[in-house]
């Protein structure tokens, strides 16, 4: 019986704010071979194939269709998943734990530089009868949430900002991050208010890129390398899709989709087992908010932790040493995949100028975005 999924191969393209120079065919080739050479695999040893793309995203009907060349899936079975890396990664697990296959392969990627219109795209996705007529854009529904979140929890603005300088900082260690930066609380509360109190730096900048990863059971992970990195919890979640029935102050799908993934790894203590963790934050305040959705702190306390410097690089609990979606960019459906990659490299000590001494277990979280209520959390070790 299979008892562990592992992660033994990764691979990715790293970030760029705009990719003309490649499609996002070879990106995804390019990933793909990195993470096949990291597995020590070639594709045609590997059992089935996952992609996870969004048809909006790419400006044409059934798009997956496009991938499995690039990932060597022909002619083998590919699933694929409209939402996020770590969704795909669920269905892969399960795949696994059935029996019927002992490696899976899943890619994710993002071309956003190739959308002229991305936020009339994203507010697409808003209801069409009650919503998308009042023709307001996605940043708005999150502005109206952050003023929500800052009331309950009695976060301020400038501890929003603080997380947009400590995550553009934290990108300045990370090769593959597009956006580092040096900036002050000061750059981001005089950037341009977008839907108060919104800034343009609390939202995080687009991004294009590619990762590939390559799952296996546990006896074929122990065959492939020396250090699996093992899927421990996983879980995933929707709260109400209507914007008018909703809890504004939490993170409903984040605290749900944590429960699963904390009940599957066995976790009781979230805040003294995870050593550290790669969460959202699309908008800055997203970053404090599910902090606390994870219990990684209690409720009203994620500003003060972040203040207080548990959360930055030699903190306690390290958040988004990556940079986070500030310092890398926002990946629509490979947001979760540069968080895997993230955990994965911490996890095995390759992290370089950013490893975090002494880790042993990782969480990722991400969320779907504005105006959804989707998110999902995975939990990784290296024991």
């Amino acid at each position: 019986m299979i008892k562990r999924v592992a992660i033994v191969g990764i691979g990715t393209t790293g970030f760029r704010p705009v990719t003309p120079d490649v499609s996002f065919r070879e990106l995804i080739f390019e990933a793909a071979r990195k993470a096949y050479t990291d597995a020590g695999m070639e594709p045609s040893e590997i059992d089935g194939f996952i992609t996870t793309a969004e048809d909006f995203m790419e400006g044409y009907s059934i798009a997956d269709e496009y991938c499995p060349d690039q990932i060597g899936a022909v002619l083998k079975p590919t699933q694929t998943i409209p939402g996020d890396f770590i969704q795909g990664m669920a269905t892969g697990y399960m795949m696994i734990m059935t029996g019927a296959y002992r490696t899976i392969a899943i890619e994710a990627h993002s071309k956003a530089s190739n959308m002229k219109n991305i936020s009339e795209l994203m507010g697409f996705a808003q209801d069409p009868v009650y919503n998308r007529p009042l023709r307001e854009t996605p940043h708005a529904v999150a502005g109206l949430e952050m003023t929500r979140y800052l009331f309950e929890s009695a976060a301020s603005s400038e501890q929003c900002a603080q997380v947009v300088v400590k995550n553009k900082m934290n990108a300045m260690r990370n090769p593959y991050a597009a956006f580092g930066a040096e900036i002050t609380e000061g750059d981001v509360l005089a950037s341009e208010p977008v839907s108060l109190p919104l800034h343009r730096l609390d939202i995080a900048p687009h991004a294009d890129g590619a990762v590939v990863a390559v799952l296996a059971d546990e006896d074929t992970a122990n065959t492939l390398c020396e250090t699996p990195i093992w899927i421990e919890g996983i879980g995933w979640s929707t709260d109400t899709p209507t914007l008018e029935m909703r809890d504004w102050g939490e993170a409903a799908y984040a605290r749900l989709s944590a429960e699963m993934a904390y009940r599957m790894a066995g976790i009781e203590n979230p805040a003294a087992l995870i050593d550290f963790a790669e969460i959202c934050d699309e908008y800055s305040y997203k970053e404090l908010q599910h902090m606390e959705a994870l219990k990684l702190c209690m409720p009203g306390e994620a500003a003060y932790m972040l203040e207080s410097g548990a959360t930055s690089y030699q903190g306690e609990l390290p958040i988004n040493i990556s940079g986070g979606a500030r310092g890398v960019g926002h990946l629509f459906e490979a947001s979760g995949a540069h968080k895997i990659l993230e955990l994965v490299e911490q996890l095995r000590g390759h992290a370089g100028a950013r490893q975090i001494p002494d880790v042993n277990v990782g969480l990722a979280q991400v969320w779907r975005g504005v105006p959804t209520a989707t998110g999902a959390v995975a939990i990784l070790s290296n024991m």
